[in-house]
């Protein structure tokens, strides 16, 4: 690996804050993030509202939460926290987020220039059979269901994987033995039955050219 490359890896964030939100470790954010998910696709998807009045809906609320906040914190005598520091944007912060999206732009530009350059066919086919797919999915499902059911996905398989990881190697391990045991059955039952006819068959065939 290059010096240029792990430069933009060691660009990227840590994944670990994402596991964990997907993993359940963090409890907050993964109710958080499934209670936006949701409201936004029943919203637009169910209610049908638009988009931009969803936008100002919210930014609405959370405009008149902080005014009423602050306007009791006064009354009680009490003084607001100081939020510019909070929301100050620094910028080692933009430097940094602007290298991470170069990087995963540059690391989609670099999959695709290698999907389609490499000689390996199955690579190439497996690439194009999943985009044809993905273009046969998006025919019936819109992108906000995709997307929303995605996120479902990502915040219950995960999980379930993880608390039943045992129980699903057994079964995987199970499954295999099964698929031994008849794929042994077939080749001793039919398979040799057909390679006995054919040896028959050739040696009847070649002693009645001999005579």
């Amino acid at each position: 690996m290059s010096e240029t490359d792990q430069t933009y890896r060691s660009a990227l964030p840590s994944s670990d804050s994402v596991r964990d939100i997907f993993l359940w470790k963090k409890k907050k954010q993964s109710v958080l993030l499934l209670s936006i998910a949701t409201a936004t696709w029943v919203l637009l998807k169910v209610y049908l509202f638009n988009f931009l009045t969803v936008i100002s809906w919210a930014a609405m609320f959370v405009v008149t939460s902080l005014f009423l906040w602050a306007n009791m914190l006064r009354f009680f005598n009490k003084e607001p926290p100081n939020l510019y520091g909070m929301l100050e944007v620094t910028e080692e912060t933009a430097l940094r987020t602007a290298n991470s999206i170069r990087a995963w732009i540059e690391e989609g530009i670099r999959w695709m220039f290698w999907v389609a350059a490499e000689r390996e066919w199955f690579v190439f086919a497996g690439t194009a059979a999943g985009l044809w797919l993905l273009s046969r999915v998006g025919g019936y499902v819109d992108l906000l269901t995709f997307l929303y059911t995605g996120v479902v996905m990502g915040m219950t398989i995960p999980v379930i994987y993880v608390r039943y990881k045992e129980n699903l190697k057994r079964s995987e391990e199970w499954v295999k033995a099964q698929a031994r045991r008849y794929h042994d059955m077939v080749d001793e039952k039919v398979v040799k039955n057909i390679k006995n006819k054919v040896t028959v068959t050739n040696e009847n065939y070649k002693d009645k050219k001999v005579e």
